[in-house]
């Protein structure tokens, strides 16, 4: 295409809101005016499904539910007052736990003062929280923040030993169904850590959870700081703007109001119905032309800042728990998805770029801009006072935000030039409101993609299914080390797998006796090959 065609396209294609800064360029897609003409009455129909949503239809038809995150940040226009009034509720009293934590009211004991937060949750209730801290944190935060988002026993016992002080350290406990295995296993570890140091646990632990769960009866009953609410029509992948996320960014001391009025900004943008003034429409139709409907191609999200570097991954539970499915909405089998993977620019320049542009053409690109180079933030040290990166010149008249710029219209180009497609979405700075602007414009567009390709966007089948799945495998663990201590001799796999009736689970059980080995909790009398080894108790 010549220059100025794609010059002219790219003044069509352009969207943005003069009042936010925001834009969008869908120019490097190309499809022709007719394809949103055809794409139009599938467009309306979903943003018909939108409303309808945001009215308090039941959308996870599986479990009955309503899906009201957008409610969130506009409860006004919740469908009940119980609603909306646990919602405003909420949030004052997060402001208020947060008050009275930095005053040090509200402390593990009388003179200290909590310094540290640590997370324990998986998924949507550890994905946000990190994502936005690694967006908005500075070295001036009130407090600072950990993670354990995994069952990982090495992975967990890192994260306590680098906590500064245990003591200063606030626990937050995140499950909606307060029966997830990964965060009560971490809830677990961490209470041990606490009574190993001396220290009452519940002095430091609060719960984020759905009322009468597991979770809310346990930390009821032990007498937990306190406990957050969440809904059954907030998921956990789109639930950033609910305490999941909210309570840190508070505690963090990032301005809670500022993100939410991002994302309810958003939410007015991408209820336009008229596709090329919705965002969030453009991007749905630029997701569904590039992989013909049926996520023919994979989308690479590339943010050309440091600190949106965990977009991607956030974006991979969002768009992928809600997209890919076996089954549409009638029942039929479609196996729909979107595969999301990136990686943060520059970086990308000196790792996969070389066969975005030369290799298999299986994807298309998400570029994130932002314009303004670095955050206003404050430093711990005293001798970089009045330091600003962002006005040195590592060339004449060129600064290494220059560069970063550079990098990224070059990899836009160099990549479209040889026929890879992408989106760009700008955002003017990192800051509370455009995290929040952000995390809407892709929960929107997942919503709207998901009427197109006609899938249910709001529940995951698969994802019970791996649990279901794993408690089996763990209900063998326990019968095979029960018939293993009634054993008089030690064993070959095969012999245990048949004595416990999993003969057809033989490589299970195989597996479970490997990792028990590994971690000295059977001996193992080793064979001539691995599947001539014994087994027998410690």
């Amino acid at each position: 295409m010549e220059t100025m065609d794609l010059w002219g396209r790219f003044k069509q294609r352009f969207f943005y809101d003069p009042s936010s800064g925001f834009s969008l360029d869908t120019s490097r897609i190309n499809y022709e005016d007719a394809y949103l003409k055809a794409m139009e009455p599938k467009l309306q129909s979903a943003f018909e499904e939108m409303a309808r949503l945001e009215a308090g239809e039941v959308a996870n038809r599986d479990e009955g539910r309503m899906v009201g995150h957008y409610w969130l940040r506009a409860p006004q226009l919740a469908p009940t007052a119980e609603i909306r009034s646990a919602i405003s509720l909420t949030l004052d009293k997060i402001k208020a736990f947060t008050r009275d934590v930095h005053s040090g009211q509200i402390g593990p004991r009388s003179g200290v003062t909590f310094s540290h937060i640590l997370i324990v949750g998986i998924g949507g209730s550890a994905l946000g929280p990190q994502f936005a801290n690694q967006a908005l944190s500075a070295c001036s935060d009130p407090m600072r923040i950990s993670f354990f988002d995994n069952t990982d026993p090495d992975g967990m016992a890192k994260t306590l030993f680098s906590l500064p002080k245990l003591e200063e350290t606030l626990v937050i406990v995140i499950s909606k169904s307060g029966g997830t295995r990964e965060t009560r296993n971490g809830q677990l570890i961490a209470k041990a850590a606490f009574e190993g140091a001396g220290l009452d646990f519940r002095r430091h632990f609060v719960a984020v959870t759905g009322a009468g769960s597991e979770l809310d009866t346990t930390a009821k009953s032990q007498a937990w700081l306190e406990r957050f609410p969440m809904w059954d029509w907030v998921g956990g992948r789109t639930s950033e703007f609910s305490a999941v996320g909210l309570l840190a960014l508070a505690l963090q001391g990032f301005d809670i109001d500022a993100v939410l009025k991002g994302a309810a900004d958003m939410d007015l943008l991408t209820r336009c119905r008229e596709g090329h003034r919705n965002p969030a429409a453009l991007l749905a139709l630029a997701w569904y032309h590039c992989g013909c409907g049926k996520g023919n191609k994979d989308m690479v999200v590339l943010p050309y800042k440091d600190r949106l570097d965990l977009f991607s991954k956030y974006l991979q539970q969002l768009v992928m728990e809600s997209l890919g499915k076996e089954l549409d909405r009638s029942g039929k089998v479609v196996n729909q998805g979107l595969t999301v993977y990136g990686n943060k620019g520059s970086t990308d320049q000196h790792a996969y770029v070389q066969q975005l542009r030369e290799g298999l053409n299986n994807f298309f690109a998400v570029f994130i801009e932002v314009l303004k180079d670095r955050a206003p933030c404050t430093t711990a040290s005293a001798s970089l006072k009045g330091f600003a990166a962002e006005a040195i010149q590592v060339e004449a008249g060129i600064t290494s935000g220059d560069y970063l710029t550079g990098f990224y219209l070059g990899t836009r180009t160099a990549l479209y030039e040889n026929g890879r497609e992408s989106v760009s979405v700008t955002i003017p700075e990192v800051s509370e409101y455009y995290v929040g602007m952000l995390i809407a414009l892709f929960e929107r567009a997942v919503g709207l993609y998901a009427s197109l390709i006609n899938v249910n966007a709001y529940h995951q089948p698969g994802v019970e299914a791996g649990k279901k799945a794993a408690a089996a495998v763990l209900a063998i663990q326990a019968r095979v080390t029960a018939y293993m201590n009634q054993a008089d001799k030690p064993l070959s796999v095969e012999a245990i797998a048949e004595g416990i009736g999993e003969a057809d689970s033989v490589e299970t059980v195989f597996k479970i006796l490997r990792h028990l080995a590994a971690n000295k909790r059977v001996e193992l009398k080793l064979g001539a090959t691995p599947f001539e080894d014994l087994y027998a108790p410690v």
